[in-house]
């Protein structure tokens, strides 16, 4: 599949000369605890998440809760395929020769771990843009951003990480064989041609982007969210949307802290043609940090729940002694209030109601 070499023979030659070494029984070890860690969490997940879509399903947080089904589910699938390879190839003693002479498994390999490593990362900020503006723009968010955009979106997301996965695969290009032999990846090593470079600065610059955007959208919400707060006429009916924010807090931090090793390592590379001090060991350090990611992303909406939230409280505020939020914000009535709230606040008539009433109680 490349040009220089038979589509038999692609990535074959970094075994040759390989100086990173990894202890098989203890690299199978945590290859099987991260993979049964993994489905195991984010199976939880779907099932929180799903009953949660159930109840919320005509309610402004439906859509939030379908698109984080949708990450839960990419990181779920994620382990199972990723999992599966890396575990064979490890049960195979990494003799890639013998298993892969078309080169058909490192490219199905290469092609998983480009889709499982951006697909999240850009699910997570269309997440943001979504909550940016049910906070900042709640009519327009209840008439436009209904279920079927929401899985229109999904399905656009998925098919823009499936476009990039593919690309080596178009420009014929193989997916390499990384030095430790244990996955494959884009061309990391002696990064010579200026479209090897490109696919790495693509995927770090793509990556980069979506946390840009997580941050910005999640600080204009929250910005917005504590605005609110403070004004004691809207004080109610906001609760679950401070839940979905803290939520969205956490997987981008979660996101930042597992993914930028990574991106870091592989901009550094495209950037320094190959050239740079990254040794095979700094970039499996940072692989498997980015792997932590979707290990971590379905605890997000398993701990960071209203009723798990308002149990912490309660200890919080039993041990401390203090009582600073008050418990009524968490009433699952108080999503219809928000909307019901909205909808007066935006509707033309709005204003007469609102001078009719002290004539009303003056009356009275």
């Amino acid at each position: 599949m490349n040009s220089s070499k038979s589509p038999g023979l692609a990535g074959f030659g970094i075994l040759k000369n390989t100086t990173c070494h990894t202890e098989k029984k203890i690299s199978v070890f945590f290859s099987i605890i991260f993979m049964t860690v993994g489905i195991l969490s984010n199976s939880l997940a779907i099932v929180i998440l799903m009953k949660a879509y159930q109840r919320f399903r005509q309610k402004s947080k439906a859509s939030f809760l379908l698109l984080a089904s949708g990450l839960v589910v990419t990181d779920l699938f994620g382990h199972l395929i990723n999992g599966a390879i890396a575990v064979f190839v490890y049960a195979s003693d990494k003799d890639w020769i013998r298993f892969n002479q078309s080169n058909i498994l490192c490219s199905v390999f290469g092609i998983c771990m480009v889709f499982f490593g951006l697909c999240p990362l850009f699910l997570g900020s269309v997440m943001a843009v979504e909550r940016c503006i049910g906070v900042t723009k709640p009519i327009f968010h209840s008439t436009k951003m209904t279920s079927r955009h929401v899985k229109m979106m999904l399905t656009m997301v998925c098919l823009f990480a499936v476009l990039i996965a593919l690309l080596p695969i178009l420009r014929f290009r193989a997916y390499q064989i990384q030095a430790s032999r244990t996955w494959c990846f884009y061309k990391t090593e002696h990064v010579e041609d200026w479209e090897d470079r490109i696919y790495l600065l693509l995927f770090s610059c793509l990556g980069f982007l979506a946390l840009a955007i997580s941050f910005l959208c999640n600080a204009v919400t929250g910005i917005t969210l504590l605005r609110v707060k403070f004004k004691s006429q809207q004080r109610q009916g906001r609760s679950h949307h401070f839940e979905m924010i803290i939520q969205l807090l956490a997987i981008m931090c979660v996101s930042c802290i597992c993914w930028s090793p990574f991106l870091v390592t592989m901009a550094r590379i495209g950037i320094n043609e190959g050239r740079s001090k990254e040794t095979c060991e700094t970039i499996l350090f940072a692989l498997r940090m980015a792997t932590w990611n979707q290990i971590l992303d379905p605890w997000v909406y398993i701990l960071l729940r209203k009723a798990v939230l308002k149990n912490l409280y309660k200890i919080t505020s039993g041990c401390c002694g203090v009582h600073v939020l008050n418990l009524h914000m968490w009433e699952l009535s108080s999503i219809k209030n928000s909307l019901k709230v909205a909808a007066i606040s935006e509707s033309p008539g709005s204003s007469k109601q609102i001078n009719l009433q002290p004539l009303n109680s003056v009356g009275q």
